[in-house]
């Protein structure tokens, strides 16, 4: 199967669960996780309309970054950020959706070259309080959005998750929605807030039923993840 016949099924399973919940699929934005996949696989995938990519690994990305500069591609950085690494990423990247902590907001903001548009925020949340995972805690949230939402060169945009593991869709759909109206709860104070990133190939209808207005696609578009 081509990259093109991926790109195909997941954009259809996408507007099937759309139709199915009536949802507008318009508002749904395919983040294609590109982590492992070389840029020419990249390339391949932008020649199908894709145009925001997600990256993990900040040396493999700036590589890609170089290598693609004449394409207009979003770029993600949605793994674990140390906060030596936030130079190059406010440089290089569109958006940022691992923030889990102060530090970062205040180091993007301040190295932000000034002729970029303001670098995109998403706050991540370990809301079920996974020791293994990265992310804020619930009741860190408040005060990162307060900061977010005040520093010069960074824009607030909302929040991503990655809840625990499951096949059960039941399970899936009640972890997203506690995660969802927590996103809303955050969302009736900071009213820019746009984007709930939640969501990945195994658990997608779910957590589109739930509201997710971003999902994060890696295997069911670039096949499996290559050795680094």
């Amino acid at each position: 199967m081509t990259i093109a016949d991926r790109i195909n099924n997941i954009r259809q399973e996408i507007t099937n669960v759309c139709a199915k919940h009536h949802i507008n699929s318009n508002k749904i934005r395919l983040l294609a996780v590109s982590k492992t996949h070389s840029h020419n696989t990249i390339e391949l995938a932008y020649q199908q309309g894709l145009t925001e990519f997600g990256e993990s690994y900040l040396q493999e990305s700036l590589e890609k970054v170089k290598l693609l500069k004449h394409l207009p591609i979003k770029w993600h950085f949605i793994g674990p950020i140390q906060s030596n690494k936030t130079k190059q990423i406010a440089e290089n990247f569109d958006w940022a959706q691992s923030i889990d902590r102060e530090k970062l907001l205040l180091r993007l903001s301040q190295q932000r070259p000034l002729q970029l548009n303001p670098l995109n925020i998403c706050i991540q949340v370990n809301y079920f309080d996974e020791p293994q995972k990265k992310g804020a805690k619930p009741s860190e949230v408040s005060n990162l959005l307060e900061i977010a939402s005040k520093l010069p060169n960074i824009k607030l945009r909302g929040l991503m998750a990655i809840p625990p593991k499951t096949a059960n869709y039941q399970q899936q759909l009640n972890q997203f929605r506690k995660i969802a109206d927590f996103y809303h709860e955050c969302k009736n104070q900071y009213t820019q807030m746009d984007t709930l990133s939640i969501g990945m190939s195994n658990d997608l209808e779910a957590a589109l039923v739930s509201g997710s207005t971003m999902i994060r696609v890696g295997t069911a578009i670039f096949g499996v993840r290559q050795s680094r």
